[in-house]
């Protein structure tokens, strides 16, 4: 029979074991410092020339993020394209001709492969890439917590259900965003990201030809580029003042009635949100804040980590 001392130290080494294996498994923003120490330079630099080459891929990082997160969150399914035999989100009606900047993704990763290969992941790479595509057009930088592993899987269904449309109410816009863990406060501040960016003709129309919240000169001067009918793929910025700079001014527009999308003025519309939209259009400071608080906990959704998923040598695809 075991003796006391040996039972409380097969006791405590278990126990020691299921602590390291839980501390192992969870995000840490060390995670790479020994294994790919040079990451963080590398999704930068590759961002930097990015963003310098055509400034809306930074809100098009942004949003690919988002997208990804909120279908069974951050593991970087929205990357992985359709194949005879997979079938993957991109063609879901959020994503389909709208989602972009895969390109941007699969350099930043060749370049750290070349640096470590098959060490960091997808999901960790899009996370990072979206913190730095945001902070080169004047937004906040945040600390992203990376250890990620990539989905070996994707859902065109969740993809279809899951992301908010752009003809949400805010009831709608609350209730997706709760059932990803998210405030109503953290969604009015992740749907500032529509400070930069821009909208296609085909999810505005509406808004500017049957709402009434809108302000009639900025509908007309919508509707001189996306006609009635036809024209769906035209574009036209999201915020009317500063579309390239990640700022307040978002707000400032949904107070005049300037929202792009009837998702936007939803946010201030007489509602619940009117009071913090005051204060995100009069204090920029707030507004990064709670963006950076919010998007810290948008990265946290679901994520795989430890022994789940894998990490993909490329990430349109996974590994054979």
């Amino acid at each position: 029979m075991a003796s006391t001392a040996q039972l409380i130290f097969v006791i405590f080494t278990f126990f020691s074991f299921f602590l390291c294996a839980t501390i192992d498994a969870q995000l840490s923003p060390s995670f790479y410092r020994k294994t790919c120490p040079k990451l963080h330079g590398i999704v930068r630099k590759t961002m930097a020339q990015a963003v310098h080459a055509e400034k809306r891929m930074g809100a098009s990082i942004l949003r690919l993020f988002f997208h990804d997160c909120f279908v069974n969150g951050c593991d970087g399914s929205i990357l992985l394209v359709d194949t005879p035999t997979f079938t993957g989100e991109q063609g879901a009606l959020p994503n389909k001709n709208s989602v972009r900047g895969f390109g941007v993704i699969n350099t930043i990763k060749a370049n750290v492969e070349k640096a470590c290969p098959a060490i960091v992941s997808c999901a960790d790479i899009l996370a990072l890439a979206a913190r730095d595509g945001t902070n080169l057009l004047g937004g906040p930088s945040w600390t992203v917590s990376v250890g990620r592993r990539d989905s070996t899987t994707a859902s065109l269904a969740a993809a279809n259900a899951d992301l908010p449309p752009p003809s949400a109410n805010l009831d709608t816009l609350i209730s997706i965003f709760a059932a990803n863990g998210l405030s109503a406060t953290d969604m009015t501040a992740l749907s500032g990201a529509h400070t930069i960016g821009l909208g296609r003709c085909v999810t505005f129309r509406a808004h500017i030809y049957n709402d009434t919240d809108i302000d009639k000169d900025f509908a007309t001067l919508r509707k001189a580029t996306c006609p009635f009918s036809g024209g769906d793929d035209n574009l036209a910025p999201i915020d009317l003042q500063t579309p390239t700079k990640f700022d307040n001014r978002y707000y400032q527009n949904l107070r005049h009635r300037r929202g792009l999308f009837h998702s936007d003025q939803e946010l201030f519309n007489g509602g619940s949100q009117d009071e913090l939209v005051k204060s995100y259009s009069n204090d920029n400071g707030l507004f990064d804040r709670d963006f950076t608080a919010a998007m810290i906990k948008m990265g946290n959704i679901s994520p795989l980590t430890g022994t789940e998923g894998e990490i993909r040598l490329n990430c349109s695809v996974v590994n054979n």
